[in-house]
């Protein structure tokens, strides 16, 4: 049933690599770019080295199927360090009508020529054979379908793609469980399986619990699994926190009992890890490498957004003020965190409970970075400028809604922390300048309309001492 083709170009089918890939090779290039997932915008593709290609399906019949890990090549990086990606392309004659928004394009050459190849995530067949892996433990080439023997994945399930735009792509089995398939991938432990699974453990009811997961062995690298895929339960009837905001907003109704809601739930995922995985202590050299960090990316920001220039100083002093503070003997607790937490990635269920999901941290940084202690400072900066970007997406923008939640969010997390992150502001206010500026970047770079939003906070960041 299966072929695997690993980066060295072996095989244990008949079709090489290089012919495959290279057959698919013009079409990826110019369908790729287009994702939302894809994260080298901006810079041409100018190709493909596999890194694993498994054939889940031979398409000698109606469907064939491919999972691929490939290195997609953009100048000026060397090509031995091209992002990886994971794609599960479709095969057939033609496509029918519902696919057609799935096409990548129709195959000139090579062992596929004259068929059609498309996101076969679109497709329930392939997105049936991924749950009924899962579901029975399968290992098709170096892929590994694995799940916790405690729980149980029913058949028959009837998968749907969401197609809302995100940075991975997520199928919803049935209404019970959901298969996120991340699609730009690092081998190592993924902290978007390793968080959810220790709080599993803890007992956190905060975070759904990992059904199952898929990793990737590849023979000829030294290093360890991908994590591809993670299972969870679907939380039926949810919204999103970003969502739920613009539709009160709309409504001009009061979000402050629900960022407070938020808040507790906020500080009982962070308590849970601080339980379930080691903290640390940061002192004044730990600071120093995370203050140069923060000034490191400040420097790159100004260089790439002109806007940024009266402003320097100003965000340069929430991180001098930072150091300082260690300097003078200060030291901070640090643990496990979300890493990129905003409203999107909250879910209240119809009850009114409150889950936190999406653990993968910012996928641009690297996998070591994301998997660092942090201050919980990081998280809760990020909820802040959450609440703003929600307020000034109204229509006119509500001035003091943002600072209304920001209050009554850090007053639900002191009730459950047992202090509230405005005690400390100088370190809120450092990874809040951090996130901002970040944020510049993003939209100057993605969404130009959007740039005011983060701007208007770099005016307030850059000139106040504590806020």
């Amino acid at each position: 049933m299966a072929e695997t083709v690993t980066s060295s170009g072996t095989t244990s089918g008949t079709t090489a690599p290089g012919h495959l890939l290279a057959s698919l090779d013009p079409l990826l290039c110019e369908w790729l770019p287009r994702q939302r997932w894809f994260a080298g915008k901006g810079r041409p593709v100018t190709g493909f080295s596999p890194v694993a290609v498994t054939e889940l399906l031979p398409p000698d019949g109606r469907l064939g199927l491919y999972h691929l890990l490939v290195r997609a090549h953009q100048p000026p990086a060397d090509a031995s360090v091209g992002d990886c990606y994971q794609l599960l392309i479709g095969v057939r004659e033609a496509l029918p009508p519902r696919l057609a928004p799935a096409l990548i394009g129709h195959v000139e050459e090579g062992p596929l020529a004259g068929r059609t190849v498309y996101d076969a995530l679109y497709d329930p067949r392939p997105a049936d054979l991924l749950l009924e892996a899962l579901r029975t433990q399968a290992r098709i080439g170096g892929l590994r379908f694995e799940r916790d023997p405690g729980q149980e994945i029913r058949e028959s399930l009837v998968p749907r793609l969401m197609t809302a735009e995100q940075s991975n792509s997520s199928v919803v089995y049935g209404d019970t469980f959901i298969l996120k398939l991340l699609r730009r991938v690092v081998p190592g432990v993924n902290p978007d399986l390793e968080i959810p699974l220790a709080l599993a453990r803890e007992g956190c009811p905060r975070v759904p619990a990992p059904t199952a997961w898929i990793r990737a062995e590849v023979a000829d690298e030294p290093y360890d699994p991908y994590v591809l895929a993670v299972l969870q339960p679907f939380v039926r009837g949810a919204t999103d926190g970003w969502e739920l905001a613009l539709r009160e907003l709309a409504k001009g109704e009061d979000f402050a009992a629900e960022a407070r809601a938020l808040g507790r739930a906020t500080a009982e995922v962070h308590t849970a890890l601080a339980h379930a995985l080691p903290t640390v202590t940061l002192g004044q050299a730990q600071l120093g490498q995370l203050v140069d960090g923060m000034t490191e990316r400040l420097t790159a920001a100004v260089q790439a957004v002109p806007a940024l220039r009266p402003y320097e100083s100003g965000l340069r002093s929430a991180f001098e003020a930072l150091a300082d503070l260690a300097a003078e003997g200060r030291t901070w607790t640090a643990q496990r965190v979300h890493g990129d937490l905003h409203l999107g990635q909250c879910l209240r269920s119809p009850s009114g409970e409150w889950s936190l999901i999406d653990f993968e941290g910012e996928p641009a940084r690297p996998l070591a970075e994301r998997r660092l202690p942090q201050p919980p400072a990081r998280d809760i900066a990020g909820m802040l400028r959450s609440f703003d970007y929600a307020a000034h997406s109204a229509a006119p923008p509500v001035s003091d809604w943002a600072g209304v939640c920001r209050a009554a969010y850090c007053s639900g997390y002191a009730e459950v922390a047992g202090r509230d992150p405005r005690t400390d502001p100088v370190l809120l206010r450092a990874y809040e300048t951090d996130k901002a500026v970040y944020e510049v970047v993003y939209e100057a770079r993605h969404r130009p309309d959007w740039l005011p939003v983060p701007m208007s906070a770099v005016h307030r960041l850059a000139t106040s001492d504590l806020t």
